[in-house]
């Protein structure tokens, strides 16, 4: 498993527009990624699920995967939350 921690940047937190790319970006691996925010953890592919957690400006988040491509899924996760949150 690898995962790393992530400090949302964006005004609106994650919003509708981004959550719908980054559920797009998750579903690319085998490997299951989650997100984690106050001790609550959401599959990364379930957008509603990953609404729910209404993440804020300024919260920080951790993003983990587990799976057979783990290390691509992390490295593309992150590169699409410092680009896009």
């Amino acid at each position: 498993m690898k995962e790393f921690t992530y400090v949302i940047k964006d005004k609106l937190g994650i919003h509708a527009r981004p959550a719908g790319l980054l559920v797009k970006e998750a579903k690319k691996f085998q490997s299951a990624t989650t997100i984690t925010k106050n001790g609550q953890t959401k599959k990364l592919t379930q957008l509603m699920m990953l609404m729910s957690l209404g993440v804020k400006q300024g919260e920080e988040v951790t993003i983990a995967a587990d799976g057979p491509d783990e290390d691509a899924a992390i490295a593309a996760l992150k590169e699409f939350f410092e680009q896009n949150l």
